[in-house]
């Protein structure tokens, strides 16, 4: 112990330096929902391959589109954009300070597929009887700039050929805004190729022309000049594409053209933007919730556990210290969602606390070590495996979102899973290296009773005194769980759930007004502009948010209009928009992750229990996911990514109450393997609940500072995790643990011979076999 001491002292010490230095040196990257922006998710939709080299090409493919796009968008001039490929065929794009997309998502959308065609003649087509753009086998029909349908020979050069554009203006031939290309290499004689053959028509024919087409679509269709002899064309590799171009249509064109074409075609499938203000809003009010619900915390458990209990807020200070020198460490993108588990996991760190204060408060209470010092010792000795089990469920909760969700909430795991190995570091190493060191002086040896721990505390004196039988009747107890959750289930049933548009695809829009928004007077604002579909929620009383099916961009503006003109002015605070492919997917991605959260769990605490306590526990979680997402519905609140967030939070929260129940239920029937189960549970029920009731009081001001001050885009998270806490702690006791005896007497009814707690004993081997 002596020994173990200065190692674990310096290891705390080197830890707490070594995270100051990052945290000073190192700044966090905040997400554009905290910094404002726009982020663009675009899909590679490569040409069908064989499926052994698909998913090869698929990559291949993505990857030159990246190099594409970054050419593109250091164009733009934005300042320090951002570009990765996601999985296969996947592109994620950031732009910070870019409030109004559309211009970017276009440019960057755009295949800008340039082509060079020859036309063989005019087609019979005309406007109101279009023919398909493929008319046979190496011959297009398109219309030109004027309408009319021109036949053009399969493209003789591309975008691919061009070395460079360049928009010009030409003030002295009075020709306006036009575009060179310069043509590279080889190509410079296809082009003089190219017009050569033209050239042999004679002036007026369209064969005559040269059609220029960008994405499918002629921009362009020159006459070869009269100068041009027939065969020769053009030479010098140069030509200049004109067509009463704009300044603005002109760089354009010059951009996409420099860009490069596409090696596949994209497609925009997911789009947010989120203004600068709502981001510095979302920081302040997070900050403002996370200290004073930290402040209500530490000063509750100070109360509660005295010198132990202030000495573990210096380690939950190292903690939050810790937990962000490690996100800037690892380059991690702080996310709205992110900042909440960044606050969530001082619940975690918390918990770990109380469960080795209460843990030596009953070494105490019971004599069997007579001073602080060893009571301490022997808390952190019992409360490791509680304590290991219980952090280890919340972070395959936290792998999962991070490995199966996406955006922000893939954020969210990324911080609450730094968080809880943050805790556990604090509670184990931090805490216990003052711990030890407080209770080892003597004025403490002499005054026991400030430690905190040298006593059984107000809720365990209680039950000492009362010794309720909480599971005497388990059926009453699972009676209750029934009804609640049919009470839950009907509210699924009879009011739908309200999915999100990561789930259902579609464009959400949020305005600040400037008076108060009545919402049916907004629904029949935009009702006779053209959208009677729209959903229309309110919050505060400037907060208006519109929710629609896909939507153009010029379509939003119609949108955007008719509600400044019934508020007097209107800003745009976000804008996101989600394809109805990437809707399915994230609904389908959502339900694995829940799936396979239940899974995880029950594989886990099987391995670590018994398959009896794991089908309890995860019988639980899917009895609180059930009661959570009822209640969700009964309010009308949406079940979106934020929601699949504290939905897996709270089954990463609900199985650790769980564990420790049965942790200590494990312990228990080592010491009497012939006690009934239902005894044993009711003992280690009374024994955990101090520390249920002062963990949950601690998680509950930090959540109801997260509801109360954390604004709007946090509100409903709160809320979910707070009624995740309070069912969560319910069912851990009074749903899990009866569940678990239920089960087991069903069992030993079937099988008479099975012992309750442990392995099977001697005799009744002997009697089995008999």
């Amino acid at each position: 112990m002596k020994r173990s001491l200065p190692i674990r002292g310096l290891i705390a010490l080197a830890t707490v330096a070594l995270s100051l230095y990052v945290a000073l040196t190192v700044p966090v990257h905040l997400g554009l929902d905290l910094r404002g922006g726009t982020q663009i998710v675009l899909e590679a939709r490569p040409a069908d391959t064989t499926v052994t080299d698909r998913e090869v090409t698929d990559r291949e493919a993505t990857d030159r589109t990246v190099q594409v796009l970054r050419g593109r968008i250091d164009a733009l001039g934005v300042t320090e954009p951002t570009i990765a490929r996601s999985g296969d065929n996947r592109i994620v794009i950031e732009l910070p300070g870019v409030q109004d997309p559309s211009d970017a998502a276009d440019i960057l959308g755009r295949t800008a597929q340039l082509s060079f065609h020859q036309v063989l003649g005019a087609s019979d087509s005309t406007d109101d009887t279009p023919p398909p753009p493929l008319e046979r086998p190496g011959r297009h029909v398109l219309a030109d700039e004027s309408g009319q349908f021109l036949r053009l020979q399969t493209a003789s050069l591309t975008g691919n050929n061009v070395k460079k554009a360049t928009a010009q203006f030409d003030a002295h031939n009075g020709s306006g805004w036009h575009v060179t290309i310069d043509f590279k290499g080889p190509d410079r004689n296809g082009w003089a190729h190219l017009t050569g053959q033209a050239a042999c028509h004679p002036t007026g024919d369209p064969a005559r022309r040269i059609a220029i087409a960008l994405d499918d679509k002629i921009i362009s269709s020159p006459q070869v000049d009269p100068s041009v002899p027939c065969g020769s064309g053009i030479k010098g590799g140069s030509t200049q594409i004109t067509g009463s171009f704009s300044a603005d249509e002109a760089r354009e064109l010059a951009l996409l053209i420099n860009g490069g074409a596409l090696p596949v075609p994209v497609e925009t499938v997911e789009q947010r933007t989120v203004g600068a203000t709502l981001g510095a809003q979302a920081i302040s009010a997070s900050a403002w919730a996370a200290v004073i619900g930290t402040s209500l915390t530490a000063l509750f458990i100070i109360v509660v556990y005295r010198l132990m209990g202030a000495l573990a807020t210096v380690a939950l200070a190292c903690y939050g210290l810790i937990s962000y020198a490690a996100l800037a460490a690892l380059g991690a993108t702080l996310t709205l969602p992110g900042l909440a588990g960044f606050v969530l996991a001082i619940g975690m760190a918390v918990d770990a606390n109380v469960l080795v204060f209460e843990r030596a408060r009953e070494e105490y209470a019971a004599r069997n070590r007579p001073t602080p010092r060893s009571s301490l010792a022997a808390g952190f000795r019992g409360a490791f495996s509680a304590i290991a089990d219980s952090n280890i469920t919340t972070l395959i909760a936290a792998a999962l979102l991070f490995f199966l969700a996406s955006g922000p909430v893939r954020g969210f795991g990324v911080t609450l899973g730094i968080g809880v190995l943050a805790s556990m570091f604090s509670a184990l190493v931090i805490t216990r290296v003052l711990a030890d060191h407080a209770v080892a002086r003597p004025g403490m040896r002499r005054r026991p009773h400030l430690t905190g721990i040298a006593h059984a505390g107000t809720v365990r004196n209680r039950l000492s005194r009362t010794n309720p039988r909480l599971l005497r009747q388990p059926r009453r107890w699972l009676a209750a769980s029934t009804a609640a959750l049919v009470l839950a289930a009907s509210g699924i049933a009879l009011r739908g759930l309200d999915f999100g548009i990561e789930f259902t695809g579609g464009r959400l829009i949020e305005y600040a007004t400037a008076t108060p928004a009545d919402p049916d007077r907004a629904r029949t604002a935009l009702a006779d502009t053209g959208y009677p579909h729209a959903i229309v929620h309110t919050s505060g009383d400037n907060r208006l948010t519109v929710r629609t099916s896909q939507l153009t961009n010029a379509q939003t503006a119609e949108i955007t209009e008719a509600i400044r003109d019934l508020t007097g002015h209107a800003d745009k605070l976000r804008d996101e928009a989600i394809g109805p492919s990437l809707g399915d997917e994230l609904r389908r991605g959502a339900l694995i992750a829940l799936a396979t959260a239940l899974g995880a769990q029950l594989l886990y605490l099987a391995a670590r229990f018994r398959l009896l306590f794991g089908t309890a526990a995860v019988a639980a979680l899917a009895h609180d996911v059930v009661i959570l997402i009822g209640i969700f519905a009964w309010l009308g609140k949406p079940i979106d990514g934020i929601f699949l967030a504290a939905l897996l939070t709270v089954v990463g929260y609900s199985v650790n109450d769980s564990v420790v129940v049965f942790d200590r239920i494990r312990e228990l029937s080592r010491r009497n393997r012939k006690a009934p189960l239902s005894h044993i549970s009711d003992q280690a029920l009374l024994q955990t609940l101090p520390r249920t009731v002062n963990t949950g009081i601690g998680a509950a001001f930090i959540l109801t500072a997260l509801a109360v001050l954390g604004g709007d885009s946090l509100t409903d998270f709160a809320l979910a995790l707070l009624i995740g806490l309070a069912v969560g702690t319910y069912s851990s006791m009074f749903t899990a643990t009866p569940l678990a005896i239920a089960i087991h007497n069903r069992t030993h009814m079937t099988h008479p011979a099975t012992t309750t707690g442990g392995p099977p004993s001697r005799q009744s081997r002997r009697n089995a076999v008999t």
